[in-house]
């Protein structure tokens, strides 16, 4: 019985540990960080950083999809299928992939919770299914999740951490995914703190 209990508790430890978030690096007060997705051989990711903001000026910039010029570079289209401000999102957007590999296109349900008393607001993202048909010369990505947690604190200061994972499908390395992860999150955070941040006084 005693085995029994060590080696349980042995497992447990394991699948916790390869739960952990790994620090990757730090730039421009972004801290980086990776994980193993469960059941992937690809890695998830995590941004923090803190920024001197209101949650109303983050509100226009994080999780407005009407406000989405700056998301990314080789976003080809977006199409806003339906938007209530602070409850939800949907729309569909088109990847502008380099040749020789096929474009991708997502189909995104964002919903938002705030939370009455401390003020955080989380803006958690998934595949929305069954509502645009697959196109073929396109690789639909079907395995995705994305979260923004937007936490208030003191002295007008903001902790914004973004979580999220994408399984591009398709003929695509894990080690090559892996290897460039750690941009996603940095670029993305890097634009909404030149878009949000406000001088100190």
């Amino acid at each position: 019985m005693r085995t029994i209990f060590i080696l349980f508790n042995l497992l447990i430890t394991i699948h916790l540990a390869a739960q952990q978030w790994e620090f990757i690096k730090e730039r421009d007060g972004i801290k980086i960080y990776t994980r193993k997705e469960k059941g992937s051989p690809l890695k998830s990711f995590k941004g923090v950083m803190e920024v001197h903001s209101t949650m109303k000026i983050i509100g226009t910039v994080v999780g407005n999809v009407k406000n989405f010029d700056w998301w990314d570079d080789d976003i080809r289209k977006i199409d806003v299928l339906a938007h209530v401000e602070n409850v939800y999102s949907q729309y569909y957007l088109i990847y502008d992939v380099p040749w020789p590999l096929m474009d991708r296109d997502l189909c995104v349900d964002a919903r938002v919770t705030i939370d009455p008393v401390t003020g955080t607001k989380v803006i958690l993202a998934r595949p929305l299914p069954d509502v645009i048909p697959e196109d073929p010369g396109i690789i639909r990505i079907k395995n995705y999740w994305q979260k923004w947690n937007l936490q208030p604190l003191n002295d007008g200061m903001i902790r914004l951490t973004l979580e999220g994972f994408v399984d591009p499908g398709g003929i695509v390395p894990a080690w090559l995914y892996n290897m460039v992860i750690t941009d996603t999150p940095l670029n993305l955070m890097r634009e909404v703190k030149k878009r949000v941040e406000l001088p100190k006084k």
